[in-house]
C-alpha cells in the first residue's frame, strides 16, 4: 500500500509536536506560520474552485466555504495580534488591510469568485516574504510566549 497511514500514537505525537513548535516559537515565527497556513487554505480554496468551475458538482462549495472562512479566522487572528503602540502606522495600515482581505474573502465566497480568492493569496504571500526577510535581517529572536487563538494546525 502506498503512502503512509498514521495510527493514532503517530497522530497525537505530530499533535504534541505541532503544540509544541508553536509554543517555542518567537513572535515573528508565530507570524510566519500564521501566513503559511493561510496560504495553505488559501491554495486548497483555489484548487477546489477550479475544480467546481469545470464540474460544477455543489458538493464543492461547502469544501470552498470551510476553506475559505479558515483563512478568516487566521486573518482575524493576525489582526487582534497587532501591537499598534509599537506597530503605530504600520499596524494601523496592516489592520486596514487584513480587515479588507476578510470582507474580499466573503464576498469571494459568496460568490465563488477564483479571482479575488488568488488575488488575497498572492498579497498575503507578498506580506509572508516581506515578513521573512524582516525576521531574517533583524534576527528576530524571542524566547517562549504562551499564546492562544486560532489553531493554525488544521
Amino acid at each position: 500500500m502506498k503512502g503512509t497511514i498514521l495510527t493514532n500514537s503517530n497522530a497525537n505525537a505530530l499533535s504534541v509536536y505541532r503544540e509544541t513548535k508553536i509554543k517555542t516559537a518567537g513572535q515573528g515565527q508565530l507570524i510566519i506560520m500564521l501566513y503559511n497556513e493561510a496560504m495553505k487554505h488559501l491554495d486548497q480554496s483555489v484548487a477546489l474552485l477550479e475544480q467546481y468551475s469545470q464540474e460544477k458538482n455543489p458538493g464543492r462549495i461547502e469544501q470552498i466555504g470551510r476553506s475559505i472562512i479558515k483563512t478568516q479566522e487566521i486573518i482575524s487572528e493576525l489582526m487582534v495580534s497587532l501591537d499598534f503602540e509599537q506597530g503605530g502606522e504600520i499596524a494601523k495600515n496592516l489592520f486596514s488591510l487584513y480587515g479588507w482581505f476578510n470582507q474580499e474573502l466573503l464576498e469571494a465566497n459568496i460568490a465563488l469568485d477564483l479571482q479575488r480568492v488568488t488575488g488575497i493569496r498572492d498579497m498575503i504571500n507578498d506580506l509572508r516574504g516581506a515578513w521573512g526577510e524582516v525576521i531574517t535581517k533583524t534576527s528576530f529572536v524571542e524566547g517562549p510566549q504562551p499564546r492562544s487563538g486560532v489553531n493554525i494546525a488544521g
